[in-house]
Parts: C-alpha cells; structure tokens; sequence
C-alpha cells in the first residue's frame, strides 16, 4: 500500500536522478504519439516532466492510457532516465520517466481554452474558468510573485520593529471618500455596517493604544468605477507610526521601497527624489508624474500673448512641451497628434505646433499670428534645438494641464520613453488640504478628514482654507500613485477646526467620528502612516497593465465576478429576515 502520493514534483527531477525510481502527479499538458513511443508532459505547479511509454516492452500500459485526455490527474511511477532529445527550454529538459505503473485520480472534461502561456481564450472565458486560468505559467507565476512580495514586505516590517494587527471588517459607514459597500445588520433592521475602504481610524486607535509601529496587509473594499488598476475589493499594505514628522515617515519607507527592489528585482534604486504637488502640477500637469523621462511643461504666458491670436490671449494658461528630435514629424503625424489630444478622453478643442527646423528656421500652425523672432523666443524659452519639435496647448490651467499630460504621455509612448524595467520614483509632498466642490458648494479632504494640515498653515484654516497645505504625500512609481498618507491630526481641538472646515456640524462630527475624538483626550501621541496599493505594486514590479493579473479572483470592469455569476439576487426569505421586504 503507497503511503504517499508523490516522491517528487514535477520541477525538480534531473541528470543527478538517473535510475531512480519515482513517483509523480499532476496534471496532463499533452499527449504525443510517434511510432512505437508515447509521450506525455505532466504538470504540477514546479515545471513539466516528460513520461515516456514504449508500446514493445510494455503494451498494456500503452493500452491504458489510450483514452487519456488532457487535463487528466494522473499518478505514475517509473525510473528516471536521460532524454534521448534533451529540452533546454525546461529544467526538467535533460531527463524523461519510463513509465512502469500508472493511476488516474480523475479525469477531466475537454478544457474551454488551452492551459498553455499563449492561451487561445478571451479574457471574460477565462475569467468565467480562472480556477484553469491560473494554471497556466503566466497566472501562476504572477500569484507567486506576490506571496514573494508580501514575504519580502512582511520580514523587513518585522525586523524594523513593526507589529502586524488586523482589524475588523465589519464598521461604520464614513460620508468622505469613495462610496461605501453596506451590509444590512440582521439583528437591528434598518441599519447597516460598511465594509471598510481602510482601517484609517482604526490604525489611528492603535497609537493611541500604545502600539507605535503598525502594519498589516489587508483587504479593502471602495464601490467605484473600475479602470485596470482598479477593483472593488482590493489588497492595501497599511502601516502608522507614533513619535514621528513626515521625514521620519519618508525615510522608513523609502527604505521598505529600497528593500523591495534589490530582494525582488535585485534593483539598487537611487535615493528617490522630492517634489511639491504644486511643482508636480506646473510642471508635468498631474500629481503623479512619470518622471522616467524629461519633456517638462513650459509655461509661455509672457512670450506668446502678445499678438493678435485669441485663443491665447484668452486663455488662463499658455503651455508647452518639447519632443526631442521631432522636427521631421509629417503633416500626417502632426494632425495625428491633434486627433489624439481632441478625443474625448482629453477634451482639446486643438493644438499648436513649432517646428525647429535645422537651418534655423521656424514653422508652426500660427505662422500667420507669430513671425520668425517670435517663434525664436519661443524656443529659447522651452530650450529647443535644432531639429526639435514643440507642442502648445492653451486654456484654463487646470484643464489645460491635464490635456498636455495625456499629450506627454503620448508623446513619451510614441518615442520609447516610457521603456519597462526601467523604474522611477517619486516622493510627491505639500498636497492641498482641501478641494473645493462646486457642485457642492463646500471643500472635502483631498485625502481624508484625519489629515494634518502644515504646521505654518494652521492659522489660516478658518480664514483662507484653499491656501493650507497638507502634511500629506504620495509615492509615485512610473506615472501611478503607488501609495500615500500623511501626519496626522492627534489633537481634538485641532480636529473639531478640520471637521467645521468641511461643513460638519458639531453633532454630525461626534455621531460619525465621536469615538476618535474622545480616544484623543485620553493621551494621543503624534502619529503619521501610509498606505500602499499592494496589487498595484505587484504589477508596476511585473511591469502589467492591469492588477487583476495578480489576483487570484478577480471582478471584471463592471465589478461582475463571471465566475461565481455574482452580484445576483438573493431569496425574499433572505430579504424579510434582514428588514429590507
């Protein structure tokens, strides 16, 4: 009677093996036939080992498996020996097993799609049938990757003195933010619990507690349009500190981030650069700038507003960019560029063009408005060379920035700027406190209510909110926000000002957050943290376009999970019980 299923996997066995007898499982990758010989390639999670079946020295085990198909679970027993026709694709590829026994633990219907790294299935089947999806080497590899990840993030946390606490699921709903997945409480009919969008006041309760170093890899939920990078439950590497200032704050991390890149990537990245939001803004028009290449913004109010051309004297911002090189663009290519900026994802009414032609020369699609001194003054002020071309936008600065990022960024694509394994980080710092709605007639947090503004800043919360910065800042990785956070609000006082400056009344600030308030009159050290999207960071590192390749069940763009054929309905019976028939 076998004791066990296995001797070995299927990634492991080699030339040192020879001769010995062994037993494997897995899975049927293929089945070939040539002459005599059958071949089969099994698989399990570690590699790929071939098997081989003589039908002259063994008919009846050829026989066997005659109805085999593929994805069948097989168990097999045989000797090791050298491949004849060696793989070096595999490290398997030196031997193959002559096959003496074989069981089958079950079979398997007809797969939808080939498991194979180049699959012949659509992303919604494959999603439909993830559970075969991650089986193959690309799906598979991704999940690994971020076990070693969360390995990596888990022991350096660790060893810097930092205690990993999880906190509940089930919480009040907030009002700032995202909106909230609501779970009816079946106990109180008419009232819900939320799941959490993060455990920020929880994690702030910690260091009032006591607990000075926190972090904990957790799950998340936020009800929000999807993008790629974006999923209705989704995985944060949550931390706080006590006793700290945001320098503090920066350097542990970045030292996390450090740490990261060389035990994963075996990357050594550069101490990482500081710029302001506002700097952000002027210069990249985003506040998640990729920074992996040059082609800053160049305002140019004061050089081009002085003819009679109206869309720039009326326009709030004047603002240019410069393509390396660019100069022999054709006709075609320039109004392929003002194709792309006039989509409705950019919203451009249009774009002006300067060519610096290598005689000296300057040609642009306002020829008409600017002579050649003009156009001269322009490209010294953008710092343009020969054979260089510049691209302008212009109209209402905060619409106009965004537009020339998408141009940017474009641009940065068109000319292989934007090359993968290629990393650039940035610390983004000195972020607004506050953003006016005006829909709403009212400011919101621009990152949460818990938020500490500037020291210098507190004194003109009351009378000039726009104008107070945020002790606040994000990590930015190749143009995507990867994480943020801030110092924190610890005192009461300080806290009721921030609460009135978003239009709560005393009485809605207690019913929602009395319990942080009055935690903070029992002895709330200073306090800061971040927060880290760990899907997004698995891809960035992975350089993939979407985090859904690093979960293992993922929802599709409309927040469907096609797999389990969910939301759905529930039954009335469900409905009474909860107080919502």
């Amino acid at each position: 009677m076998k004791t066990m299923y296995r001797t070995h996997t299927c990634g492991e066995l080699n030339g040192q093996h020879v001769n010995e007898k062994v037993t494997l499982c897995g899975w049927i990758q293929k089945i070939r036939k040539l002459g005599g010989m059958t071949f089969i390639d099994l698989r399990d999670r570690y590699g790929i080992t071939q098997l081989a079946f003589n039908a002259e020295q063994n008919p009846d085990l050829c026989k066997q498996i005659e109805p085999f198909g593929r994805e069948w679970v097989i168990q097999v027993t045989g000797i090791v020996t050298e491949r004849y026709s060696k793989n070096k694709n595999i490290p398997t590829g030196d031997i193959e097993i002559l096959v003496e026994e074989i069981q089958v633990l079950n079979e398997s219907l007809t797969p939808p799609f080939t498991i194979e790294d180049e699959s012949d299935g659509g992303d919604e089947l494959r999603m439909k049938y993830r559970y075969l999806d991650l089986r193959r080497n690309p799906v598979k590899n991704n999940l690994m990757f971020r076990h070693k990840l969360g390995i990596a993030i888990r022991n350096y946390m660790n060893n810097i003195g930092f205690v990993e606490i999880e906190t509940p699921f089930l919480i009040g709903s907030t009002p700032e933010g995202a909106r909230d997945f609501v779970v009816p409480s079946r106990l109180t009919h008419g009232e819900f619990y939320a799941l959490p969008q993060s455990p920020q006041t929880f994690k702030q309760l910690l260091m009032v507690a006591g607990f000075d170093r926190y972090f904990q890899i957790v799950k998340c939920f936020r009800d929000e349009d999807l993008r790629s990078d974006r999923q209705p439950e989704f995985t944060q590497v949550d931390c706080e500190m006590s006793f700290v200032t945001q320098e503090d704050i920066l350097n542990t991390f970045e030292g996390l981030l450090k740490y990261i890149f060389k035990e994963i990537k075996g990357i050594d990245i550069e101490p990482i650069e500081r710029i302001t939001y506002a700097d952000a803004m002027r210069f990249y028009g985003s506040d998640k700038p990729d920074a992996r290449f040059d082609m800053r913004f160049v305002e140019l109010n004061d050089v081009l507003k002085h003819r009679d051309f109206k869309v720039f004297n009326e326009a709030e911002l004047v603002v240019g960019i410069v393509a390396k090189g660019c100069a022999n663009y054709t006709r075609k290519q320039l109004d392929g560029l003002t194709d792309f900026v006039k989509r409705p994802q950019v919203g451009a009414s249009g774009l002006v063009y300067v060519l610096c032609q290598e005689d000296g020369h300057f040609k642009s699609s306002v020829d008409k408005f600017y002579n050649q001194e003009d156009l001269r003054a322009v490209a010294e002020k953008c710092g343009a060379q020969a054979g260089d071309l510049i691209l302008i936008m212009a109209g209402k600065t905060e619409k106009t920035q965004k537009q020339l990022c998408e141009l940017r960024l474009e641009m940065g694509n068109r000319l292989g700027l934007r090359k993968a394994g290629e990393y650039k980080l940035l610390w983004v710092i000195d972020f607004p406190l506050l953003e006016w709605d005006e829909e709403t007639q009212r400011y919101y947090a621009k990152h949460h209510p818990f938020t500490a503004p500037k020291p210098e800043h507190e004194a003109i919360l009351e009378t000039e909110p726009g104008k107070v910065n945020a002790n606040a800042y994000d990590i930015v990785i190749n143009g995507t926000e990867v994480g943020g956070g801030s110092i924190r609000i610890h005192d009461k006082n300080m806290q009721k000002r921030m609460f009135k400056a978003l239009g709560f009344t005393e009485e809605e600030a207690q019913r929602q957050f009395g319990f942080l308030m009055n935690a903070f009159q029992y002895g709330a050290p200073p306090h800061g943290g971040i927060a880290f999207g760990f899907d997004r960071l698995c891809s960035i590192l992975c350089d993939a376009d979407t985090i859904r390749d690093f979960i293992a069940f993922p929802k599709n763009n409309s927040a469907r999970d096609v797999m389990l054929n969910i939301p759905s309905p529930i039954s009335e019976a469900q409905l009474k019980e909860l107080g919502l028939k």
